[in-house]
């Protein structure tokens, strides 16, 4: 159980942090945090590796069909790229929404279990899925303060924050989140080939699914990448590319302010009508409807704290 004087001085450390509304990056480069003084509604984001907790108020989270609740006390774990819906539920002026969320490199974390005992990882969990929700462990809330303060001492970051990061890999990797981690990590396992696949889907999302070839390149069968891939994102290989083209055609159109037409063919629609009722169907209004009532800013691109 996390003790309320520990939760209570990470709300003053984010609440120092973040000025005002929005996302906050830091000198330390896998933290960030994130504030928010009134509800949200659902919007589409690209989450990465990561694993996020919220201090104060409540944030939803949904990823297909599977709707996640998250606030003080819990721990949400990302161990996939993908595209997924976020809100704030729960914050107001007074007392606003509060998180901090902390990248999962990879690389650093493969060099790290270089050196692991892997029998001290539990057993694996029989849901793959590439987002869960879980109580988090006073130890690891811990190191994630000690990572906060080391931004009042500027000097001690190069030196102190890679061995924090090496605790927080560890507290991860010998908690409830153990397999799920080496899932992501480990080449052979169904979780990182279904991870090369996404990645693959993401860098050539513009591009026509191919499920043979994409099921070959990462050493799997169509009907086994197609099982591993829902169970890891709750959605198939075609509507996550379908997500993908989505929420990039979206981001062409507020951002670089290119019309509905345009944006569908750069993202790989040879058809103007099947891109504007597959738009319609996702957000739920027309692609120029739903322009003219976003407000203009770069949206979707920050894992969810």
């Amino acid at each position: 159980m996390i003790h309320q004087e520990q939760w209570q001085q990470l709300v003053a450390m984010i609440a120092r942090h973040t000025p005002e509304d929005g996302r906050h990056f830091s000198p330390i480069d896998f933290l960030s945090f994130g504030r928010s003084s009134k509800p949200t509604s659902l919007s589409h984001v690209a989450t990465w590796a990561s694993f996020a907790l919220v201090a104060q108020g409540q944030k939803a989270l949904r990823m297909g069909e599977d709707v996640m609740h998250y606030g003080p006390g819990d721990l949400l774990l990302v161990t996939l790229d993908m595209p997924v819906q976020s809100c704030v539920v729960l914050a107001t002026p007074e007392k606003p929404n509060l998180g901090v969320g902390i990248t999962i490199n990879e690389t650093r974390l493969m060099r790290y279990l270089e050196h692991f005992p892997l029998q001290h990882i539990g057993a694996a969990v029989a849901n793959e899925r590439g987002i869960t929700v879980h109580k988090v462990a006073p130890p690891l809330v811990d190191a994630v303060i000690r990572l906060v303060e080391l931004l009042d001492q500027p000097q001690d970051i190069p030196a102190l924050a890679p061995l924090i990061e090496q605790e927080i890999f560890y507290r991860l990797l010998t908690g409830p989140e153990g397999p799920r981690i080496l899932n992501m990590a480990l080449t052979e396992r169904p979780g990182n080939k279904v991870a090369r696949a996404a990645r693959w889907l993401r860098e050539n999302f513009h591009q026509p699914l191919k499920m043979d070839k994409l099921a070959s390149s990462v050493g799997m069968s169509i009907s086994s990448l197609h099982h591993h891939f829902k169970s890891v994102t709750a959605m198939t290989p075609m509507q996550y590319q379908k997500q993908l083209r989505l929420n990039e055609a979206r981001r062409l159109m507020l951002i670089e302010k290119l019309d509905a037409g345009t944006a569908g063919y750069r993202v790989g629609y040879q058809s103007a009508s099947q891109f504007s009722r597959e738009y319609s169907r996702f957000y739920g209004q027309s692609p120029a409807r739903d322009i003219r009532m976003v407000a203009v800013g770069p949206e979707g691109v920050s894992p969810p704290q």
